[in-house]
């Protein structure tokens, strides 16, 4: 485990945040309350006995923080490594300090940088003359509060523990079964709030799937939709009925600078719910492991979809009880992406499309059915990724089919987890593929798909010579146009 520093001011904090005195803890761990002063104070060195009381009092892992402080640390290095920062050299170590100490410090940093390379691409785009002023301004509108939010699930490891044991502890309590959820969660409903859920085909406004009439407490839900849909929709709502105090405590926590990231943030932790109750945490995990990660045995077993199963599969990070660490992300046929979680170091495209390269474009050209590739990152990590398409089912013939391609993907020390990596040769460097994030922010030279060059190279043209590759750029040892 990376060793951690600064334990003392992060344990206080974390014994408040729990409403816990230094007496009521030290009780907990059967030390004085003298002794865990020292500590956190960092007046007392920690050995491993002192540790494990720790995290038995706290319910807390050291790993994960461990890890955290690694992942944050990564991201810190690679944003150093931009050409702004030229020269800048700071080692990995004292990156870790800074994390550690200061870790609000550190997103705040990681924030700034991000809008810095925001502004980079509005720069370049406008002097390519592709948008206007007005644009970039609706641009920035409609991004930004989305961006703060995803932050914010990243930091947390896409795992939000006081929603999925609150998930967990309903659905036992209740009794529920996955394979009649739909109609337990509208019971649940009724007896409890006197609300009823009604199928509605909408079709006066075919883009909704789910309405609540609070005065007349109605919940209407799409008809044409799936029953796996329907469920969620259902669980979503429980969500905001049942536990609206600990959504605003994860709110507070999350401390998102505007009114918008909040109200997106409050759908995307209901959201979060609905998929925990239709999958709960230990018996999903559980089942998982015993399938090796079968997709669609999983699917099946839950009644759920690909892409729910996916999207709760990249949230199995309990402290203690941790699945695979999954990327997961949904990327429509023109390269956008309009989900992405991850509970890995694997780097998405903020702005623009994603790596062609990335085998989530593939996926289109062979619907229904699952891709393998062993890719590497440019910060040298190999993953495993898996890509599927997924449709909209119960449309009109005259509206257009939403298709989508679903990314799941993990690191390659973790591939032989899953049942997907039979067959592969995972010691073999020459079946690993080589991707980016994307073309704007990618510096490998020698792709033949390049797209763009990168923003933070110059462009180096030679007219009297001609590469293989589409854009050289300053730096590279071919050059032409």
């Amino acid at each position: 485990m990376t060793k951690l520093t600064n334990l003392g001011s992060r344990i206080r904090k974390l014994r408040d945040r729990r409403g816990l005195t230094q007496a009521s803890l030290a009780e907990k761990m059967a030390i004085s309350p003298s002794y865990l002063n020292q500590i956190e104070n960092d007046a007392r060195p920690l050995n491993k006995r002192i540790l494990t009381k720790l995290e038995l009092a706290l319910n807390i892992d050291f790993t994960d923080w461990a890890e955290d402080e690694d992942r944050r640390a990564n991201q810190l290095r690679e944003s150093l490594n931009d050409p702004l920062f030229r020269g800048t050299d700071i080692p990995i170590h004292e990156l870790r300090e800074v994390v550690s100490t200061s870790p609000r410090l550190a997103d705040r940093f990681l924030q700034l940088f991000r809008a810095y390379q925001r502004l980079q691409v509005d720069h370049q785009t406008l002097s390519e003359s592709i948008a206007g002023e007005e644009r970039i301004k609706a641009l920035h509108g409609a991004q930004f509060p989305y961006e703060e939010v995803r932050d914010f699930f990243y930091r947390r490891n896409n795992h939000i523990e006081s929603l999925d044991h609150a998930a967990e502890s309903l659905f036992i309590k209740q009794d529920f079964n996955v394979d009649e959820l739909e109609q337990r969660l509208t019971d649940f409903l009724k007896q409890n709030y006197d609300i009823k859920v009604k199928l509605n085909s909408f079709e006066e406004k075919r883009s909704i799937q789910k309405q609540f009439d609070a005065e007349n407490k109605i919940l209407y839900v799409s008809k044409p939709s799936s029953p796996a849909r329907r469920a969620f929709h259902i669980a979503h709502q429980i969500a905001l009925l049942v536990f609206p105090d600990l959504i605003e405590q994860e709110l507070q926590d999350a401390e998102l600078v505007s009114s918008q990231a909040q109200a997106i943030c409050r759908v995307g932790l209901a959201n979060y719910f609905a998929g925990a109750l239709l999958m709960p945490y230990s018996q999903f995990l559980s089942n998982a492991k015993r399938l090796r990660y079968d997709i669609g045995c999983l699917s099946g077993l839950y009644g759920t979809s690909f892409e729910q199963v996916c999207h709760r599969l990249s949230t199995m990070q309990r402290p203690g009880d941790k699945g695979v660490p999954f990327y997961f992300v949904r990327v429509d046929m023109a390269g956008n992406i309009s989900k992405r979680q991850s509970a890995t170091s694997f780097h998405f495209a903020r702005l623009g499309g994603v790596c062609p390269l990335w085998n989530v474009h593939e996926a289109f050209s062979s619907p229904g059915t699952i891709l393998r590739q062993l890719a590497r990152m440019p910060d040298g990590k190999t993953y495993l990724c898996l890509a599927r398409t997924v449709h909209e089912t119960g449309t009109s013939y005259l509206h257009p089919q939403r298709k989508f391609s679903i990314g799941l993907g993990c690191e390659i020390k973790h591939a032989s987890k899953l049942i997907y990596s039979t067959g592969l040769d995972l010691e073999s460097t020459d079946a690993v593929e080589p991707i980016g994030v994307s073309c704007r922010v990618c510096e490998r030279r020698d792709c033949p798909q390049r797209a763009f060059p990168p923003l933070s190279r110059r462009i180096s043209i030679d007219e009297n010579s001609r590469s293989a590759f589409p854009y050289s750029f300053e730096g590279s040892e071919e050059e032409g146009s």
